[in-house]
């Protein structure tokens, strides 16, 4: 089986940032797992555990998908809860293109038997998932609410494939799709 996801990569100096944030999350009483800097990135639809055999097949699929190079950026820190996050992330505002993006992907997947998300697509840049919340991280979050972080131009998204270790996720790039 693949695990598979659809993803909008970030500039290098967004990374950057969202890895100096992580140095002041680090301070907090909270049980925090930190996403490596490194692998921080937009996902545009999460496809899950899917057979060897279909990968190719979605890949094809996704190609399909038609857009045009737009502005992003990044800009400041929350979490999908205000009082008690479960997940810390930075904010993207894209003019809602990365939500243009999930919709064709959502269209051209559902016909090869993959669930649409239920939930509203938000896209945000995960930073952290808290383990057990603590007050102060609440603290530790607020200097960043309105930080901007950088952007850049969007100029495709890329299929991967994650495959878990202890030490964290490995991803590997399945196909590249450029506008």
């Amino acid at each position: 089986m693949d695990r598979l996801f659809v993803a909008v990569e970030l500039p290098a100096e967004v990374k950057g940032g969202l890895g100096g944030i992580q140095d002041s999350l680090r301070k907090s009483s909270a049980r925090l797992t930190l996403v490596d800097p490194a692998i921080i990135h937009i996902t545009l639809k999460f496809i899950g555990d899917t057979p060897e055999s279909a990968t190719g097949q979605i890949a094809e699929v996704l190609g399909k998908v038609e857009g045009v190079p737009f502005p992003l950026q990044v800009k400041g820190i929350g979490g999908n809860n205000s009082r008690q996050p479960r997940v810390i992330w930075a904010h993207v505002d894209d003019g809602g293109r990365c939500g243009l993006l999930h919709t064709q992907i959502e269209d051209l997947l559902a016909p090869l038997g993959i669930r649409r998300e239920d939930r509203a697509f938000r896209p945000h840049a995960t930073v952290a998932r808290v383990k057990e919340f603590h007050p102060d991280l609440l603290e530790c979050i607020r200097p960043f609410r309105d930080r901007d972080l950088g952007g850049g131009m969007v100029r495709g998204f890329t299929l991967k494939k994650s495959v878990l270790t202890p030490r964290g996720p490995l991803y590997q790039d399945v196909k590249e799709v450029l506008f």
